[in-house]
Parts: C-alpha cells; structure tokens; sequence
C-alpha cells in the first residue's frame, strides 16, 4: 500500500526558500512574497480608484500602503504569538522578534490591517467602509503569493491522502500529503480575487457601502474553513477542545463571518458612506 501511495504521488518540486544569499544576507521567497504583495496590491489600488467615485486620492493610496505594511507584520506576527504559540513565547519572549524563524497568523495580520485602515481613514478623512472595499479586492493578491511561498518553504502542509494530488513534503514525513497551500492559493487568492473584481467593476456593489469587504470576510472564512480539512493542523495545538475536526483557523473566521454578514446586511448599507 505505502509502494503505491508514493508511486502515485506527484513529485514536489524542491525550490531553495533562500532566492540569493550574500554572507550573512538571505533574500528569501517568503519575504518576496509579502514585498511582491505589497507593490502588486499598490498598483491594483490605483487601478481601482479610477473607476468613478473613488474614496481616495493616488497620493493617499501610497500613504496607506505604509499602514497596511505595518499592520500586516505586527499584527500578523501578534497574531501568531497569541493565537497560536502563545505558551512558547511566553517562556521566550525575545523569540518573538525573531520574524526570520517564521510564524504569521493571517486573522491577526487581518486584525492589524483592519486597524491600520481606521486609523488612516480617520486622520485622512477618508470614508471608512468605502475605502474598506477597495482594500478588500486588493487582499487576495497578498493571500495568494503568500500561500505560494508557504508551498516553497514546504510548510502548513496537509494532512495525508491517497489522492492523485498527494505530494511528499520534505518536511511531511515519507508519505504524501495534500497541497493544501494551492488550495488556499486557488480560493483565497485567484477565486476571491476574480469574485470581488466582478462585483466592484461589473455591478452595483460600489455603491453600497462595505457589500465588498463583507463579501471578502464570508469568502474568505468559507475558503479558509473548507481547506483546513485538509491541512494539518498546527503540532504544538492540533484540534481543538478535544474534537478531531475543530482548528483554530476555523474557530478565528467565525467572527469574520459574523462582521462580514454585518456589512453585507447592515441598516443604510446603500448611503455612501
């Protein structure tokens, strides 16, 4: 049986997570990824806000990119550290400077985007919601390279099959296992990324303020949901609360449902706001 699974298996395609390396300088995959987001999201923004009735400026377009950076890295390394390994870094609290081992929680890195999003709206009196939306078309461009580099790395891979899909990760032990990476990559990035760019470009969406960035929270989650039934759970918290199905990642995207269904369902959600 073993003969068979890795004999079916396809063949994972080994690339170095270190690009260059200078001394003790590494450029790797991983933080491409994120400066690749950053600069595609940038640029998709000043395409977006084009489009008649923008909430924004091109020159506030490159302010925000600041706070969504800093949002991004803090919250999604606090997110890490409190949602996930809380207990280690409790013992080792200078570890959790140490961005270089890894460790990025997406709900967290969400939360500190969200943030950072309020604050700039506030002080650049900027609508909130309308500008929320823009941003939410955006984000699956940073969801999906970053699950690319997840594959790279060979991490957050998922749990064992049979399945033709199956691949033997360097790190996942000697049978295969699903790319649960190109999952989310496939629907957290290219189907939510296609879906909001049809409602903001090709219906009435726009106009009513936080239907996108709801959609983004409920597609999101769902994508997130049905994936983490086929990724492995985190070793150092496996399932949750005694269940062999309940995952941590599923248990955050509960509220982002909940807010999501807000936005979309929200009293006055056709005021421009």
């Amino acid at each position: 049986m073993i003969e068979f699974l890795l004999s079916s298996a396809l063949t994972y395609p080994e690339i170095d997570p270190i690009l260059v390396e200078i001394g003790p300088v590494a450029i790797r995959w991983y933080s491409l990824a994120y400066l690749a987001g950053w600069f595609l999201g940038w640029a998709y923004m000043l395409k977006l806000i084009k489009a008649k009735g923008a909430p924004c400026t091109k020159d506030q377009v490159a302010d925000f990119a600041f706070w969504a950076m800093l949002g991004t890295i803090l919250g999604g390394r606090l997110g890490y550290v409190l949602f996930y390994n809380f207990s280690f870094y409790l013992e080792h609290p200078g570890k959790i400077f140490a961005l270089w081992d890894g460790g990025m929680s997406f709900h967290g890195g969400f939360l500190g985007v969200a943030l950072g999003t309020w604050y700039f709206c506030n002080r650049s009196k900027v609508p909130f919601l309308r500008f929320a939306d823009v941003v939410a078309c955006v984000a699956p461009i940073g969801l999906f390279l970053g699950r690319i580099a997840n594959f790279i790395n060979g991490e957050l891979f998922g749990r064992l099959t049979d399945s033709p899909l199956g691949m033997v990760f360097p790190d996942g032990g000697p049978l295969p296992r699903h790319p649960s990476q190109l999952y989310e990559a496939s629907l957290e990035g290219i189907g939510l990324f296609l879906l909001l760019s049809f409602l903001y470009y090709f219906t009435s969406a726009r106009q009513k303020p936080g239907l996108i960035a709801g959609t983004f929270l409920i597609g999101y989650s769902v994508s997130r949901t049905i994936v983490e039934n086929f990724r492995q759970p985190d070793s150092q918290l496996n399932f949750l609360w005694g269940t062999d199905f309940l995952t941590m990642g599923q248990l955050l995207s509960v509220p982002m449902v909940l807010v999501g269904l807000y936005l979309i369902f929200r009293p006055g959600k056709n005021k421009l706001l």
